[in-house]
């Protein structure tokens, strides 16, 4: 498929790298300009392109960028065909967005962007941290496989981006419409505590958008109770005790 990738942070620049060593045909942009994209995310044939060029004669865009920087992305989108996929992999995170009072009030998050950008959109990879789908993906079939909820609107543009998670190392994990994505934000079981298949369908189910959004707010809190370099599975385990 022809993949852009709009970000070039760790989210984007794995799944760069991925897709492109999957066997898709990937540009990356960047809104400081093509030489701001790190040379990993292009070590498996992905190329660096401006950003106008990158929502031109695309299959799929993949939005990895902050969350409260969506909004400036409108008037780019504006040109995008209705039949492209857009996939959003951001989050909401009051301390490093500010407080944005629509999601306060209940707005999912992605459903908010969507709006934004005019457009539907896909939430997927939002859910696993950038250490997980860096280090952790697997061939399909292999036991202990880790999943990625997806969710959209669209059953066809679920069905595309459940194949590029699967691409990426993944189980992809039907996670239904974009309303119901909240299931998947922070800081919910389902967010970032890496399961399977057969464990993540009970942990969305589980999610408590009160109890959720609390933790969320104490991550700081969290964090400063660790060591000082923790690793990758002490964020896991971390996120996991929260809903103990």
């Amino acid at each position: 498929m022809k993949i852009a990738v709009i970000g070039a942070g760790a989210i984007g620049s794995n799944l760069a790298r991925k897709l492109s060593a999957a066997g898709h045909e990937v540009q990356v942009a960047d809104a400081r300009g093509p030489e701001a994209v790190p040379a990993e995310a292009l070590e498996s044939g992905a190329h660096a392109v401006a950003l106008n060029a990158a929502v031109r004669d695309r299959d799929v865009i993949v939005l990895s960028i902050p969350f409260d920087r969506v909004q400036e992305l409108a008037d780019l989108f504006a040109s995008v065909p209705s039949e492209t996929v857009v996939i959003d992999t951001s989050n909401y995170y009051p301390h490093l967005n500010g407080r944005i009072e629509a999601v306060e009030n209940g707005q999912v998050e992605s459903v908010r962007n969507a709006e934004l950008l005019g457009r539907p959109v896909v939430k997927a990879w939002n859910a696993a941290l950038a250490g997980t789908q860096r280090t952790k993906g697997v061939p399909a079939g292999t036991p202990g496989r880790i999943a990625i909820p997806v969710a959209a609107d669209s059953e066809q543009a679920r069905r595309v981006a459940m194949q590029l998670v699967d691409d990426t190392g993944f189980d992809p994990y039907d996670a239904g419409v974009l309303a119901d994505s909240w299931r998947q934000q922070p800081m919910g079981p389902a967010y970032c505590t890496e399961l399977t298949l057969e464990e993540m369908g009970p942990a969305l189910a589980a999610a408590d958008r009160h109890k959720d959004a609390r933790v969320r707010d104490s991550m700081l809190e969290r964090f400063a109770a660790l060591s000082d370099a923790p690793t990758l599975e002490d964020v896991v385990e971390m996120n996991r005790a929260a809903h103990r």
